[in-house]
């Protein structure tokens, strides 16, 4: 399946890259979406005549409004939205300037979702053709980890909304696809202290979503043995589950070292 017409959030980063350039391979428009506006250039050149380049906040409904509106006048209707945009850290209840990364996390990884499926949804229904919905969740939003809790719970709502949104899109030519990915080799995972079964590169990771979304698959996962070994531990008892998570180092916070960015976290 080839897709004429896309629209991706976090194209700047490892995962959002590969995606981008398998896309302007195959010879796709393609809206780039990010905040580092170099990376982008760099993509756009690619294929400067199919490619624009957007740098909103993508929690911010207005400005990924004015980014549809641009976009649906040049191009069209898209076939493909992916939301790929998020961020990363470790978080820890006890500390209250934690609270400002979990909001954060919360806009960028969740919020983000939905205002890069609006400004498109109208225009998408009204064409009446096949089109993909594609939200990037995680594994990490199939059951909570200790001190990864803001980012568990993000994910978790991504997994909900697309389930919510899924059912409301069956009657029309729209599909919606959850993308669970276990560890990715990026800048997000850059900082991890623990281990990563199944770690997994970024071009391969995206040409499986493309293969994923173009059978059809509602529940995508990267890889599936990573999915497989979730499902088992999770028959586990919930003490013992925990035990063995507890004994895994944690995610870096937020001005520790290793941690990744976070675009517009407040001080």
């Amino acid at each position: 399946m080839r897709f004429h017409n896309a629209v991706l959030t976090g194209a700047c980063g490892g995962f959002g890259q590969a995606l981008a350039r398998q896309l302007i391979a195959q010879g796709a428009r393609v809206a780039l979406i990010g905040l580092n506006r170099a990376a982008l250039d760099e993509l756009a050149a690619l294929a400067p005549e199919r490619c624009a380049v957007y740098t909103p906040d993508v929690s911010d409904a207005a400005a990924m409004a004015a980014v549809g509106a641009d976009w649906l006048a040049r191009f069209g209707a898209p076939d493909l939205v992916i939301a790929n945009a998020g961020v990363a850290g470790g978080f820890e209840t006890a500390r209250p300037d934690d609270l400002r990364v979990m909001r954060r996390m919360l806009e960028i990884n969740l919020l983000g979702v939905a205002t890069t499926f609006s400004p498109f949804l109208g225009a998408m229904q009204a064409a009446g053709r096949p089109a993909a919905l594609v939200g990037v969740a995680s594994i990490a939003g199939w059951r909570g980890m200790p001190g990864n809790g803001a980012y568990c719970a993000s994910k978790a709502g991504v997994i909900a909304y697309l389930q919510s949104l899924r059912a409301e899109l069956r009657p029309t030519a729209l599909t919606v696809h959850t993308v669970s990915p276990g560890y990715l080799r990026t800048a997000l995972t850059a900082g991890n202290r623990f281990a990563m079964p199944g770690l997994l590169e970024p071009d391969e990771a995206a040409r499986r979503l493309f293969a994923g979304v173009a059978r059809g698959t509602e529940h995508i996962v990267l890889p599936r043995r990573i999915g497989w070994l979730s499902r088992l531990l999770d028959l586990l008892p919930e003490k013992l589950h925990d035990k063995i998570l507890l004994g895994q180092p944690r995610k870096p916070r937020a001005g520790e070292p290793g941690a990744t960015d976070i675009p517009g976290l407040k001080q």
